[in-house]
Formats: structure tokens, C-alpha cells, sequence
């Protein structure tokens, strides 16, 4: 209910341009409340002042946070056309649903994402995607500032709608999601067991290390840890796969770019062998000229050929993983040294592994910020991913609540998909998430662990949000605009005015 108060502020005002100051007061708010954490990871990896950090999001706040200026300015247009409370109540969350599917956010952040903790209510993001409990949220605050007015002008009676509204929106989210939650549990039982086992390090900042050491002695350094790691897991039971994380082999593999690089290549192809468990890991690939972050998938009967194969990452972050061509150039990069050389891959990819009792395990891969792309992870399950597995360097988070917020946008991939996910991460949160987006096993922030957990692998279950996609956006784009050019409804005349 935390918007109620500022719906009512919104109502208060008359002229359009008090409407978009409170508009751009707020997004500049929301935008500090959630992202300033931003700042500070911004300055661990460039440079930048803190002070300045936060200077460019409450400035760019307009267009991080689109959907509160139109929200803003949607509902006092409504309101000058006579919109009464429940086509003011659509009209606005249509409008900020709309806007957030017509200009994506950089983080994916929606306000749905706040569900997550309560088990059933986060269910129904199998139905629209988060986009559609954002939805839910917007109404329900619409309804119980309808609600408080009516109170507050002792108009009981007329309090009962909205607050009868407000009951049922709940109640249907709770009755679908207490279903929903029985079915998952329902498959999962019938699902192949997979045994999964994920070793994080907590080991950051390569670039450091290999000033220090030289290239050689930080690759050496790192994969004896995991390999050291990985070995104290397989003596705790069998696994059927072992995942590290991101850029955990900070170079290419498969295409040494040097002697020593064959030699690390062999080590590993050799763990693997000896294991007899297939690994997944982050690496780097090259390309036609290019090169990309990548996860290699290698396997132990193939292990001394090095043959594998790899996945290219899809979603790469703007300035530091990749640079516009039109904004690239060697002044750019003279001025900002840290920004990012790499290439996208296609993305929506499904990788095939062979365990070790011969079951073939079809698997999305995602790397970091691909989990926060929805649309990647859809096309990966419609091309028959029965697990996901995340690889992701959180690192440069630091010590805020960033990595945790990361982990529920990657835990919500997994409701929209009804699939299990893996995630496997350099100094945390690592995490097994099973189909209902509930954390089995988590490693924290700054621990070096191992974990081990099962997941049933899902191959049927499918979804309204699997199979249309983020549907409620265009619909509800449209919808706003048509509320808004189409002529007010009747009014209901009161029982005073029959009489």
C-alpha cells in the first residue's frame, strides 16, 4: 500500500505541470531508494565518485523510471476527462504496465519483484510475468485509497467496493498461487532427480591478482581453489553435474592464446575426466574477429579432446561488458579505459549434457544479466530447457543489496518458467532455486562454500507466461489508450439523488 499516499498527493494537484514535477520528484525517489547502491559499485569498478554516481540517477531518473512520469500524467488526464475511481484505477496501472513493456528498464525493475517473498502471492507470475503482479499491486493501492476516502468522509457504504475489490484481488492471488504451489510440488515429485553441486570461491577482482602474480600465477591460483573445492564436494556423494561461475577461467579455453594457456586447458579437461561429472564453467570465447563471455559445458567422456561446447552470452551490460559502435572509438577509450570489448551471442540457446548414468539433461544457459532478460529464458524453455543454469560474477556489487536483488530476478525466471535453476556465482549469492522460485540451498555474500542440492528436472509444465510471452503490456498500452480517448463513463446516480 506504500503508493497510496502519493495517489492522493496526485489528486490533489490541478495543473499538468505540478502533475510532472510530483512525477519527476518521485521517479528521482524511487530511483535513489532502489539503485543507489549503483553509485557505489560504479565507483569499486571506474572510479567515479560516489557523489557523481548518484548525481546521474536522480538526473536520468525520467528515464530509468519512465513509468511513473506517464502514470503521473496518464491518471490527471484521466481525471480532467471525469474518470471516476475505477476506470482512473485502470487507466493508470494499464499506462504504467504499458510503459515499462514499451521502454524496457535497465535492471528489469517492476514492482512486482516485491512479491517475491510472499510463497503464494508470487505465483501468478506465471501468468503475465512479473509485469502482471505489478499490475495486481497498482490496483490494490488504487482500491484502498478509494477505500480510506470513503471512510474518512463516513460514507461507509461506499467504502465497500473498493475495499471488497481490494479483498477479492488478494484472495484470487492467494487462491491461484496456493494452487499453483501444489501442482509444482505435484511435478517435482514426478520430475528426473538431478544432483547438482556448486562451488563458490569467493574470489574477486582477477585483474588485482594478476598484477600481483602475473596472468599465469592468478589462473593457476583460482582453478586450484575450485578444483580443491570441487573435490571436497564429489567426496560428500555423487553428482550428476557441477557448475562454477562467471569468468571463473579468466581466458579463453579451447584457443589457448599461449603455451601455458594449452597447459590450464589440459588441467582442466583432466579434473573433469578423473571426476567423471560433467562441468559447467565461465570462460571466454573467440570468434570471427570477436570475442565473448562464455560458459563452456565439458564433459568427461570428452574431456581429453577438449571438445566441448560453449555458450556466448546474449545480455551484455551497457559501457563495461559492451560499447555502441557509434560511441566507440580510441578517444573513447583513452578517456574511459574500464569500458567493455566483448560481442553478443544469440541467446535463447539450449545445451544438451550427457550425465553419468547416459540421461541426456537439455539445460537453458544464462550468464549474469541474461537472467534479467525474460524473453531469453522463455525461448530457451520453448526449445525444451528443462533446467536453467545462471553463471554470474556479482562481484562489483559489492556490499549493498544488489546481489540479492539480482538472485530474485533470476528466482522469478524460474515461476515465469516453472523450472528449476541453478546459480552458481564467484563470491555470492550462489543459490538452487526450485520451480516455484523457493531458495533450496544459497551460499551468502562473501562465503567460500560448496553446495549440493536435487532438482527435478521439468520438461512439461508450461505456463500462460511461457507461451504469449510479457501478453499484458501491448494489451495493456493499448487498453490505456483507448480508456483515455474514449468518452467518460455514466455515472451511477447515488440513492440520494433516485430519491
Amino acid at each position: 500500500m506504500a503508493l497510496t499516499p502519493w495517489l492522493a498527493a496526485l489528486d490533489r494537484l490541478r495543473s499538468p505541470r505540478a502533475t510532472l514535477a510530483a512525477a519527476l520528484l518521485m521517479a528521482a525517489a524511487v530511483e535513489l531508494a532502489m539503485f543507489a547502491w549503483f553509485a557505489d559499485a560504479v565507483e569499486a569498478y571506474t572510479g567515479t565518485p560516489r557523489l557523481v554516481g548518484l548525481a546521474l540517477l536522480t538526473v536520468c531518473a525520467p528515464i530509468l523510471q519512465p513509468q511513473i512520469v506517464t502514470f503521473a500524467l496518464g491518471r490527471w488526464l484521466a481525471r480532467r476527462r471525469g474518470a471516476g475511481a475505477a476506470r482512473l484505477a485502470m487507466i493508470g496501472a494499464c499506462v504504467w504496465v504499458g510503459t515499462e513493456w514499451a521502454c524496457p528498464k535497465l535492471f528489469d525493475d517492476t514492482l512486482g519483484y516485491a512479491l517475491w517473498p510472499a510463497v503464494w502471492l508470487r505465483q501468478g507470475a506465471d501468468v503475465a510475468g512479473v509485469p502482471g503482479l505489478t499490475f495486481v499491486l497498482l490496483l490494490g493501492n488504487e482500491c484502498a485509497l478509494a477505500a480510506a476516502r470513503a471512510v474518512r468522509a463516513g460514507e461507509l457504504r461506499r467504502a465497500m467496493a473498493p475495499a471488497a475489490a481490494l479483498v477479492g484481488l488478494l484472495l484470487a492471488l492467494l487462491g491461484y498461487g496456493a494452487a499453483r504451489e501444489r501442482q509444482v510440488a505435484t511435478a517435482a515429485r514426478r520430475g528426473d532427480a538431478i544432483r547438482i553441486g556448486i562451488v563458490q570461491a569467493d574470489i574477486s577482482r582477477y585483474d588485482r591478482m594478476a598484477a600481483e602474480r602475473g596472468t599465469g600465477g592468478a589462473v593457476d591460483t583460482i582453478l586450484d581453489a575450485y578444483v580443491v573445492l570441487s573435490r571436497k564436494l564429489l567426496r560428500r556423494g555423487a553428482l550428476d553435474l557441477l557448475v562454477w561461475p562467471e569468468t571463473v577461467y579468466p581466458t579463453t579455453f579451447g584457443t589457448p592464446k599461449s603455451a601455458e594457456g594449452a597447459a590450464f586447458d589440459r588441467a582442466i579437461a583432466g579434473f573433469v575426466a578423473r571426476a567423471g561429472v560433467p562441468l559447467v564453467f565461465g570462460a571466454y570465447d573467440v570468434g570471427d574477429g570477436a570475442e565473448f563471455n562464455a560458459a563452456v559445458f565439458l564433459e568427461p567422456s570428452r574431456g581429453a579432446a577438449l571438445e566441448f561446447e560453449t555458450y556466448r552470452k546474449a545480455a551484455l551490460f551497457p559501457l563495461t561488458e559492451r560499447v555502441p559502435a557509434w560511441l566507440d572509438g580510441d578517444r573513447m577509450r583513452r578517456w574511459l579505459p574500464w569500458l567493455g570489448t566483448w560481442a553478443p551471442g544469440s541467446g535463447g540457446d539450449v545445451v544438451k549434457i550427457t550425465l553419468p548414468d547416459g540421461r541426456r539433461l537439455p539445460v537453458a544457459p544464462l550468464i549474469c544479466y541474461d537472467a534479467l532478460v525474460p524473453g531469453q529464458v522463455r525461448s530457451a524453455v520453448r526449445a525444451g530447457a528443462e533446467v536453467i543454469v545462471t553463471l554470474s560474477n556479482d562481484a562489483w556489487f559489492g556490499a549493498g543489496p544488489a546481489a540479492w536483488l539480482h538472485l530474485v530476478g533470476a528466482a522469478f525466471r524460474s515461476v515465469e518458467t516453472r523450472r528449476p535453476q541453478v546459480r552458481s556465482t564467484n563470491t555470492g549469492i550462489s543459490a538452487v532455486i526450485d520451480a516455484g522460485g523457493s531458495i533450496v540451498a544459497q551460499a551468502g555474500v562473501g562465503q567460500r562454500a560448496i553446495l549440493a542440492a536435487t532438482v527435478a528436472a521439468e520438461g512439461r509444465a508450461t505456463t500462460p507466461a511461457l507461451r504469449c510471452g510479457f501478453w499484458l503490456g501491448p494489451l495493456a498500452f493499448g487498453l490505456a489508450i483507448a480508456l483515455l480517448i474514449a468518452p467518460p463513463w455514466p455515472a451511477t446516480p447515488s440513492a440520494s439523488s433516485r430519491q
